[in-house]
């Protein structure tokens, strides 16, 4: 499973060196790698059906207890299909839709990105490896939104996106650290057998919004959701691709996976039926006021998830089957009627589906699989639509508040649904062809295929529904830890309450899109609600969290030296002295210090002259001498107290600083008084308070007992760890190697710059410009 979902990282890497063959004829090639990847994974399709689960584990940092582990059971299976069926389509649709486009090569570059992160994602059985692979889909996905880069727009809309789901990805990563305080691993099938304890634990609510806020950022959920719409800027297989099947429903692939370790608990429950039903009503009412074919699509995507994070919030067999069901019929149709309105805007210029008509007479195979796309969508027989509407209601049937939960499920689900779905699959293709279009041209096969196979699938597996029942249905069912045994697909179940609301609900639809019109009007009508529209709310509070940012940086950041290094002694003194005088003992044992001698009176009254000279001398260089008397002075008490390293280690530092010193006062100018009286006078009683702080805490580790454990460790292992006497340099060249390499890299690139300041010589015309 590592070499499927490495394949397409490989094949970008090859595309940065063999690109430019796959900008022509040669394209059409790239689809043999989903493809390939599709015939791999479905040849376990009939292990998966008798209730197996493959899994592969690799060692990757073992002493994190994070391995590259990979599990293929029901779940996994189905989205893996998804990803990589519909990939090979659109891939295939890519290479006419795309035609000639220079930068098609970095195209697919970024398609097989995400399509290997997408793998990665819903294979992993590691949750540190799936946060990888769940941010490698956000930056993938970052560069398909954006890959019209030349448009502000565009780029606005990646931004976003990579923002909003950005966020999403460190919410995992924290529900990921803390699932392993809780559990003591990452493994989410170990996960699995401990979920009754992990559901009992106080922390379990945490853990709980941490991944509602990872998979309602991802999955577009209200009042996140504003990122899929802004989307659509991205050329149509992007849209495809990312918003029918793989890419919002990660976040559905996530509360799926954790419902049975996190599930069955009334926060869970509750906030998913509520979330989920608020995101499907307030989208599925948006698609009525939109007039670009992709911006109705946009939101009944939006509401269709809801529709599935609805589902999964119930928690019962037939909800989990409904959702299982209405997966494959949302990537289907939405697939479909995506492509089909690639289609529409490659051949007519144009989205705007109040200047599309007719346009069955010219390309009447699109319209097939538009119309098919359509039924589906409304949930009209014989569709797999039909079906998975059914058991919709059926699971929500059986709810306490049935009331109003069926409401809502009849509204947002399939009567606006409906609505959308003729809207964008039928308006376009009846009445008459304006005659700006006649002259359209005819779409080639590449392109038409691909929606009319899905559109067709949506047929086949309705009139046949046992073809997904116990490959694909049954398994997943089984993955969220219910007994799938006695489930049973089928496109007619008699007269009952459910084919009443069926009908109602296509009866309702199909007399709104003939009563509703999209128009211009009806969408500056909504237009004028979004002052208080969750995206602008966002963009309001972005525009005062910069002034905020603006006003702090200019206060704090403001080119004093002297003021940074008030703040921070400020601060620390704060902070440590409140803890200090809350907690602190300040106990001196006499009986344990050392008697005075005479040299340690001389050394100390020549340091404490050396300060007081230093601050209140009128000449630098006086005051450079001073300093290097103070540290000096200090070099003599290491010496005192049986320190020569350390002695010699500050010699050699204050000897060069000294030298540093008088060579640049000697291109400074004379001595500046740059602040007043007060000023002094502040920095005075901070130095003076931060001072006696440090006193403090050297009284309080003198009273605190001694711990020679860590320098124990260090004496014992020095030497045959790593063979080395001193242990001073042993630590800091071997068991703190990497924090020393740092370090020494760091002093290395200020040297660099340095030398390069130094060695800058400026234009007269520039040095004015810079000064």
């Amino acid at each position: 499973m590592l070499t499927a979902i490495l394949t397409g990282f490989l094949f970008a890497i090859f595309l940065v060196f063999a690109g430019k063959f796959f900008r022509g004829k040669l394209a059409i090639l790239s689809s043999l790698i989903p493809l390939g990847l599709f015939i791999y994974f479905i040849r376990f399709i009939g292990e998966i059906a008798n209730g197996e689960i493959i899994t592969r584990t690799y060692s990757w940092i073992p002493s994190f207890n994070v391995d590259l582990s990979f599990k293929l059971d029901g779940l996994s299976m189905l989205f893996t299909l998804m990803i990589t069926g519909i990939g090979f389509l659109v891939f295939l649709y890519t290479s006419s839709y795309l035609k000639g486009h220079k930068y098609l090569d970095r195209f697919y570059g970024y398609l097989g990105l995400f399509m290997a992160a997408m793998l990665g994602l819903v294979l992993s059985d590691n949750m540190i490896t799936l946060f990888t692979f769940w941010e490698l889909t956000s930056i993938s996905s970052f560069f398909l939104i954006g890959f019209n880069n030349d448009r502000e727009a565009s780029r606005k809309s990646a931004m976003t996106a990579l923002g909003i789901t950005g966020i999403g990805g460190l919410l995992l990563l924290a529900a990921a650290l803390l699932l392993n305080y809780i559990s003591g691993t990452y493994s989410i099938s170990e996960m699995l057998t401990m979920g009754e304890a992990i559901r009992g634990n106080q922390l379990y609510p945490l853990a709980v919004i941490l991944i509602f806020g990872a998979a309602f950022t991802k999955s577009a959920q209200f009042p996140f959701h504003f990122w899929l719409p802004g989307a659509m800027k991205a050329p149509t297989p992007v849209s495809t691709y990312l918003h029918s099947a793989t890419m919002v429903k990660a976040g559905i692939y996530l509360l799926m996976r954790f419902s049975p370790i996190l599930g069955g608990e009334d926060i869970w429950s509750y906030t998913l039926i509520i979330v989920g039903a608020i995101t499907m009503l307030y989208s599925a009412i948006h698609t009525i006021f939109r007039t670009d074919l992709k911006g109705v699509l946009a939101y009944s995507t939006i509401s269709a998830l809801g529709i599935l994070v609805f589902l999964i919030g119930f928690g019962t067999e037939e909800a989990y089957l409904a959702a299982a069901v209405f997966i494959i019929v949302h990537a289907l149709y939405k697939a479909t009627l995506f492509l089909v309105t690639g289609i529409i805007d490659h051949q007519t210029h144009t989205r705007d589906v109040t200047r599309l008509s007719g346009l069955f007479k010219i390309m009447p195979l699109v319209g097939v699989a538009a119309i098919l796309g359509a039924i589906s969508s409304g949930g009209i027989p014989p569709s797999i639509g039909f079906v998975g509407k059914e058991l919709i209601y059926e699971s929500t049937s059986k709810a306490e508040w049935m009331v109003i939960l069926m409401v809502i499920a009849i509204v947002s689900t399939k009567i606006l649904l409906l609505y959308a779905g003729f809207v964008a699959g039928i308006k376009p293709f009846t009445g008459k062809l304006p005659e700006n279009l006649q002259n359209t041209k005819k779409p080639g096969i590449i392109l038409w295929a691909p929606p009319l196979l899905l559109g067709a699938l949506g047929i086949v597996f309705g009139i046949a529904p046992f073809l997904i029942e116990g490959a694909l249905i049954k398994p997943l069912v089984t993955a969220m830890g219910v007994d799938a045994s006695e489930i049973h697909l089928a496109l007619w179940h008699g007269f009952n309450e459910v084919l009443l609301l069926s009908a109602i609900t296509i009866g309702i639809g199909t007399a709104l899109y003939f009563l509703i019109k999209p128009s211009a009007k009806l969408e500056n009508g909504i237009a004028k609600l979004d002052a208080i529209a969750p995206e602008n709310l966002l963009w309001k509070f972005n525009g005062g969290f910069k002034i905020f940012s603006q006003y702090w940086t200019r206060f704090f950041q403001n080119g004093y030296l002297r003021n940074y290094i008030s703040t921070i002694i400020l601060f620390t003194v704060g902070v440590v002295g409140y803890i200090m005088l809350r907690d602190g003992r300040f106990e001196i044992d006499y009986m344990r210090l050392t008697e005075t001698t005479i040299s340690e009176i001389v050394v100390t009254l020549v340091l404490i002259a050396g300060c007081i000279y230093t601050v209140f001398t009128r000449s630098r260089l006086a005051a450079v001498v001073a300093m290097g008397v103070i540290g000096w002075s200090i070099c003599l008490i290491f010496v005192f107290y049986s320190a020569p390293d350390l002695a010699m280690t500050q010699f050699s530092i204050d000897t060069l600083t000294v030298i540093l010193f008088v060579l640049v006062l000697y291109k400074l100018p004379r001595y500046l008084k740059l602040s007043d009286y007060k000023t002094r006078i502040r920095d005075g009683v901070l130095s003076t308070v931060f001072g006696v702080m440090i006193a403090m805490i050297a009284l309080e580790v003198l009273a605190v007992p001694a711990n020679t454990e860590i320098g124990d460790y260090y004496a014992e292992k020095a030497y045959i760890a790593a063979h080395g006497k001193n242990v001073v340099n042993v630590i800091l060249v071997d068991f703190r190697g990497a924090d020393t390499m740092i370090e020494i890299s760091v002093l290395s690139i200020a040297a660099l710059g340095v030398f390069g300041l130094m060695k800058l010589r400026l234009r007269k015309s520039e040095r004015r410009h810079y000064d």
